[in-house]
């Protein structure tokens, strides 16, 4: 099946746990864990260290994606509580929230099952590099905000509700491409690249970089790249992708813990000057085309010159151009919140009626108050806040996929570029 829109490079296989406080507290005290030694940067080769883990991104309300030594340590933790079988990888999440809008997409997966057969969106197809079946989960792990956990004589709180995410996969380690690959991108007007981050070995990484600049070279003159950030598991391959690709990459996308991650140091949200650091650093890290950085507060696109127009150009006309230049993706920006904001609320059976309806909620005044100071500090940017959401039990899962998706589907539909 061909498409306009081609969205790669991995999908996955999810075990989505939930969140049951008693049980980490039992293994807690099961394997002697102790504050002192709660780290969210230690290798996971065993279950002790994968409870480890999961309790100190607990403590800082953080999320995360981080590699495991096997796929039995992902078994053996998931069977101890409540689960089930979803599909993972940011271009199958994103094709599924699409679908809901009436937006197919050709997948490119690396891994195939019966279980993928089964969940992929029925509109849409897929090519495969898969020689046969094989399933390696994915552990998804959310605690909404308040979860407590008791660790000797302390208690853990998280402060926001977040998700985590474990795994050891060989298919997306590997992340061989599709023969069919350069064919489908000949009819793509915008394709999404994902999944770099699960690799393993640098000699696999740069061969299959090579592999995916010649494929590309079979997109059609004006069509979107779009690369969506994530947890390396091995950070320092990130520079190896940036070099191999940010020439061809028309937006760059990336969440608040992505963006911390490349910075090296927490950012206040909620902070106009530290968000206005921030965003000056990152858009000088990383000089994309567009940058896009989407947070549960706001979400932010900046074109080429957003973070350093007074070095380029007389401030009022480099400023102009930036904003120019941003601004032709406000929509987009707009419909990547509101499939967020849609998943967050109403979890995977999410509907039309849900997501037209997030649009009249309100937006979160702290929100707000970053977007318009943003308009002063950086003018070259686009800010939009996102909605004031207080579930109670809301899901923190695949919402920066969802993201992508709704931000995807909003170019498709002919609301921006």
């Amino acid at each position: 099946m061909s498409s306009e829109t081609v969205l790669g490079l991995g999908g996955t296989v999810d075990y989505e746990i939930d969140w049951d406080s008693a049980v980490l507290e039992h293994l807690a005290v099961e394997y002697g864990v102790t504050v002192s030694e709660l780290t969210t940067r230690h290798p996971i080769a065993s279950e002790r260290d994968l409870v480890v883990s999961v309790l100190a991104f607990l403590q800082t309300g953080s999320g995360g994606e981080r590699f495991v030594a096997s796929s039995g340590i992902v078994e053996t933790f998931a069977a101890r509580f409540t689960s089930r079988v979803t599909l993972g990888g940011t271009g199958v999440r994103a094709a599924l929230a699409m679908e809901v809008l009436g937006v197919t997409s050709t997948l490119h997966l690396v891994s195939i099952d019966d279980h993928v057969r089964r969940l992929l969106p029925p509109g849409s197809g897929y090519i495969s590099s898969a020689a046969d079946d094989s399933t390696d989960p994915h552990l998804i792990i959310q605690f909404p905000v308040g979860a407590r956990v008791r660790v000797g004589g302390a208690v853990l709180a998280a402060s926001h509700a977040n998700r985590l995410i474990y795994s050891n996969d060989p298919p997306n380690q590997t992340l061989y491409l599709s023969a069919e690959l350069p064919a489908a991108l000949r009819q793509a007007t915008l394709f999404l690249v994902s999944g770099f981050n699960s690799m393993q070995d640098a000699a696999a990484l740069d061969e299959r970089l090579g592999e995916l600049r010649a494929a590309m070279a079979c997109l059609p003159d004006g069509a979107t790249v779009f690369y969506e950030d994530s947890g390396f598991h091995r950070p320092e391959f990130t520079a190896r992708v940036l070099a191999a690709l940010l020439d061809t990459i028309d937006v760059y996308s990336m969440n608040e813990d992505e963006l911390e991650n490349h910075l090296g140091r927490t950012v206040d949200l909620l902070d106009p000057s530290a968000v206005h650091a921030a965003l000056v650093d990152i858009g000088t890290l990383i000089p994309a085309r567009h940058l896009v950085v989407h947070t549960k507060y706001w979400s932010v696109v900046m074109g080429g010159d957003a973070g350093s127009a007074s070095d380029t150009a007389p401030a009022s006309d480099a400023a102009s151009g930036a904003a120019s230049d941003a601004a032709g993706y406000r929509e987009a920006l707009r419909g990547g919140i509101l499939m967020a904001s849609t998943r967050y609320r109403f979890g995977d059976g999410f509907t039309l009626a849900d997501y037209e309806g997030m649009a009249g909620e309100r937006q979160n005044p702290a929100g707000v108050a970053v977007a318009a100071a943003l308009r002063e500090l950086l003018p070259g940017a686009v800010c939009i806040p996102g909605f004031q959401l207080d579930d109670p039990s809301p899901t923190t899962i695949g919402l920066g996929d969802s993201f992508v998706g709704g931000f995807i589907a909003a170019l498709r539909r002919g609301r921006a570029v």
